[in-house]
């Protein structure tokens, strides 16, 4: 036996000592420090680990050898492993929902809180109408809704509700304010279509938004209708939510509920629909702007024929029905109200706050608007634009009618009210030029001087400023009424200084003129901006013999059960021109259309008088007129202030007056102008004969005589432009007015 061989039967030598306390000392599995995985191998029996640790080393005999694990206990254990997964998803899923129940509930009752409360809701009134209607009573212009009265369901035709309820809310009859089925037909479509073509909004979720929440697309508000909706199915039965939606869901055009609609549209009440005029307003209610038959005839059109299928497929109707219906609805589309006449409908509204205070309930507003000539002049202005808007450069215009006492008998404000709601003749400030020197004149008048009283028209300058006049042209001593009549701006600026810019702008404000005025030189040719508006309720002191006024559109306002509640004052302002004064500048303001830059205004067997202006570069071109019965001005201009191509007051505003005013003194009594000579030159031509010497440049000729006017201080060619007045010499003066 060789050593070191280790036999089984060996005897062993005892020990002692230290190496017999050592020999049976063994380090075993069980001794070292566990790690995670020896954690997880199950313990095996002592018994079990000491046979192991005996025969540690020894190669075990084929029949100890144990079989590896079998395939049984592995499948054991991934089922246990699978049931723990399970579980565990079953655990987190019921957390996860109770927090998700929880959150949901949580929102709902922040978007409760964010509502009224329940206790105090009420189907809140209609917005108050505002209808204004003409001095004939007639009905001019609304604001607010459309005013269409209620209508009972009842008196509806049967199949003008189930229109809507066809092409809306199918299951309207079989829900409780949200239809489950009708949302998830909605998102299947939508997901279909991959994009938002069916809504599942009920008919009382839509009335739940008209009534009480905005348009906004949000969740917030969806959750809010959501609960308004449950509420009114709660609080009113289906036919009271259904007769709600009819008398407030939108049309267009300005036109709530199905009465305002019918009206609008078909020019007849709700009660007298066809089948195929009912399908057109119940497929206007998914895009009243868009499928309007003012805005797009085709497409209301098509959508009705949808809603006839619909109709149909419902059983509300008959397949022959449908079918007889299309193309059937006899609408006559009524004006969307862009006339002219709703610059004065703005205007009305700007003022009611301050006559009646807040509108919380439908009114009438009788106004001063006189239909008639309210038409004519939109004519006039429109008309006049049309022909020579190109010629001259001019793209807008406004015109304001008054009677003396600064009653508006029509207003217009621009071309064309679609395009543009701006009011020009409210509004708009512009230079009036030389529209402004009937102030510096009376200013002069009031100040000693008369008609007659002479100043010289020559160059002048002020410190580097020369004012010229239109023509370049100069024609010495001349009288005021000369000056005024051929619009000289050398003597009306004389004038200015001489007078003072300052009481020049005193006069102004004392007339009528609020805007603020520069005191300057240059006020003499109108630079200061002034609206079309307050410049003619400034000229009707002289057409009423010297009476302050303040321009007035509005005489009374009463409810539409006929409660006063406002009635008009007679103004307090008084005198504010002396009646002679008054004499004066009307004699003189004559003259302009006799013989100065106004002859195309004349007015058949009347007398009228007034005055042109044209600002700087041709940007303005006005006209202001007047008789005993209307005061009248007219601009004409471009809201970019660019000049025009020479557009005079005395060419296209003229134009306009003229046949404005000829149409409104039709019929009416010829009455003349307060204190004026009548026949303007004519009148005081033998007085003007009697005058034995003629009177210095510098002493003032006796009241009511004229002066002609000298020849030019040049002598040039003769100018066929110039204007008549100024030809050479007392016989082209006489000869011109005796045979003209």
């Amino acid at each position: 036996m060789a050593w070191g061989r280790k036999k089984s039967g060996a005897r062993k030598e005892p020990l002692f000592g230290l190496p017999a306390a050592l020999a049976d000392l063994r380090l075993s599995p069980a001794d070292r420090i566990p790690d995670a995985t020896d954690e997880e191998k199950p313990k095996k029996p002592v018994a079990k680990r000491k046979i192991e640790e005996e025969h540690e080393g020894e190669e075990p005999s084929p029949r100890e050898r144990k079989p590896r694990a079998a395939k049984s206990g592995a499948k054991r254990r991934g089922k246990s492993r699978g049931r723990i997964r399970i579980g565990r998803l079953v655990y987190w899923g019921a957390v996860l929902g109770i927090w998700g129940v929880i959150a949901v509930v949580g929102v709902v009752i922040w978007a409760g809180a964010h509502l009224p409360a329940i206790q105090s809701l009420e189907i809140p009134k209609r917005p108050p109408t505002i209808q204004i209607t003409g001095i004939d009573g007639s009905l001019l212009a609304s604001r607010g809704e459309a005013p269409g009265t209620n209508i009972a369901l009842k008196d509806l035709p049967p199949y003008l509700p189930k229109a809507f309820i066809a092409i809306e809310d199918r299951r309207f009859y079989s829900h409780y304010g949200i239809d489950p089925v009708g949302i998830a037909r909605a998102a299947v479509a939508n997901v279909l279509r991959r994009g938002v073509s069916q809504g599942g909004s009920t008919l009382t979720q839509q009335l739940a938004k008209n009534l009480f929440l905005t348009q906004e697309r949000t969740m917030a508000r969806k959750l809010q209708e959501v609960e308004l909706a449950l509420w009114l199915e709660r609080k009113h039965s289906k036919n009271e939510i259904l007769e709600l939606y009819l008398n407030r869901v939108y049309f267009g055009s300005g036109a709530y509920g199905v009465e305002a609609a019918s009206q609008r549209y078909f020019g007849k009440s709700a009660k007298n629909v066809t089948v195929a005029e009912a399908a057109m307003l119940a497929g206007l209610v998914k895009s009243p702007s868009r499928l309007a038959p003012n805005r797009n005839p085709e497409g209301a059109e098509a959508r009705a024929q949808i809603v006839l299928a619909a109709m149909a497929d419902a059983k509300f109707i008959t397949e022959a029905q449908a079918k007889a219906s299309i193309g059937h609805a006899s609408y006559k589309v009524k004006p969307a109200g862009a006339g002219t006449v709703n610059y004065v409908a703005d205007w009305i509204g700007e003022v009611l706050d301050d006559l009646v205070g807040q509108i919380d309930q439908s009114i009438v507003v009788e106004t001063t608007i006189d239909p008639k000539l309210q038409s004519t002049a939109e004519a006039a202005i429109i008309d006049e634009l049309a022909a020579k808007s190109v010629k001259f450069n001019v793209t807008q215009g406004a015109l304001v009618a008054m009677t003396p006492d600064g009653a508006v008998r029509a207003m217009v404000g621009g071309r064309n009210y679609a395009e543009s709601q701006f009011n020009r003749a409210v509004t708009a400030k512009r230079q009036p030029g030389s529209a402004f020197k009937p102030f510096i004149f009376l200013t002069a008048i009031e100040g000693g001087l008369t008609p007659d009283t002479i100043r010289q028209d020559a160059p002048l300058d002020l410190k580097g400023w020369r004012p010229e006049n239109y023509t370049h042209e100069y024609f010495g001593a001349v009288t005021l009424t000369q000056a005024l009549a051929m619009s000289l701006n050398t003597v009306a600026v004389r004038l200015g200084l001489e007078v003072g810019p300052k009481n020049v702008a005193r006069t102004a404000h004392r007339l009528g003129i609020s805007s603020k005025l520069d005191a300057n030189p240059s006020i003499a040719l109108g630079t200061s901006e002034v609206s079309v508006i307050e410049l003619v309720g400034a000229y009707a002191p002289f057409a009423n013999g010297g009476l302050g006024v303040s321009p007035y559109v509005v005489t009374k306002i009463r409810t539409n059960e006929g409660k006063l509640l406002y009635a008009r004052q007679p103004d307090q302002l008084g005198q504010v021109i002396e009646p002679r004064h008054v004499a004066m500048m009307n004699t003189m303001m004559q003259e302009t259309l006799l013989s100065g830059t106004a002859r195309k205004a004349e007015i058949p067997g009347w007398m009228a008088a007034g005055k042109t202006g044209t600002s700087q570069d041709f940007r303005d071109a006005w006209f202001v007129g007047y008789t005993a019965n209307l005061v009248t001005g007219v601009w004409l201009g471009n809201d970019d202030n660019s000049p025009t191509k020479k557009a005079t007051g005395g060419g296209l505003p003229v134009e306009v007056w003229t046949r404005f005013m000829r149409t409104a003194h039709q019929g009416v009594p010829v009455a003349a102008l307060p204190n004026a000579a009548r026949g303007g030159f004519m009148s005081n031509l033998f007085q003007t004969s009697q005058v034995s010497a003629t009177p210095s440049p510098s002493a003032p000729t006796s009241a009511g005589a004229y002066r002609p006017p000298p020849a030019r201080s040049s002598a040039p060619p003769p100018n066929p432009n110039a204007r008549p007045e100024a030809a050479a010499g007392l016989d082209g003066w006489l000869m011109d007015r005796l045979f003209r």
